[in-house]
């Protein structure tokens, strides 16, 4: 069993619980409203030194008891596993289809999207929200986005995501009102990918 010396060395979350929340909220409503646009990602949260601090961060605001998480191969076996238990108390699910939120580590491979809960046609909210680290978002030939939120189409370079991601995505958008919801986060900023976003692969 942890002790508390174990505990306080897992980082102690946001200094002011309901105000780090409400910031972090609204920025990932942001980041979904307005799909390939960069959020800046402010919190005091301490989080586990292994793990990127804002999706950290994000689960402390979004996460609760009534929720549950899948945690990439790396992650599952750290510090993050028991620093979001502890803090929100979360249930911690082995298979993807299980869970409400999802997060990828950068070096761990990333599975199919359809491999999480997609939700129903009466229960589109009954999916997971997955968040993916990557290395490097830019603007620049890659993806086109456009859709809701959109006003004229972006484009995007993403580095760090599996060759046919691009084609996955247009399964899970065809889905629609199914469908998992993405955010992508490097070191420092944030960006969404709702169901709603079409994504097109540049092709020269």
């Amino acid at each position: 069993m942890m002790n508390v010396h174990d505990l306080s060395a897992l980082g102690a979350g946001f200094s002011n619980l309901a105000l780090g929340s409400q910031q972090v909220f609204r920025a990932v409503l942001d980041a979904l409203a307005h799909p390939g646009r960069a959020i800046a990602l402010q919190h005091d949260a301490q989080t586990p030194d292994i793990a990127n601090g804002h999706a950290a961060a994000i689960l402390l605001a979004l996460l609760d008891a009534d929720t549950t998480l899948w945690l990439s191969p790396r992650l599952h076996q750290s510090d993050v596993a028991a620093y979001l238990r502890f803090h929100t108390g979360c249930t911690l699910v082995v298979e993807p289809a299980l869970a409400d939120f999802a997060w990828l580590a950068a070096a761990d491979e990333l599975p199919a999207l359809a491999c999480f809960a997609q939700g129903t046609a009466l229960y589109p909210e009954r999916s997971t929200t997955c968040l993916i680290e990557v290395d490097r978002i830019s603007a620049g030939h890659g993806w086109t986005l456009c859709g809701p939120g959109i006003r004229e189409p972006i484009s995007l370079q993403v580095s760090g995501l599996p060759a046919g991601f691009a084609e996955q995505w247009a399964d899970n958008h065809a889905s629609f009102p199914c469908g998992v919801d993405v955010l992508l986060l490097t070191r420092q900023q944030l960006f969404g990918l709702p169901r709603t976003t079409q994504l097109t692969a540049y092709s020269a």
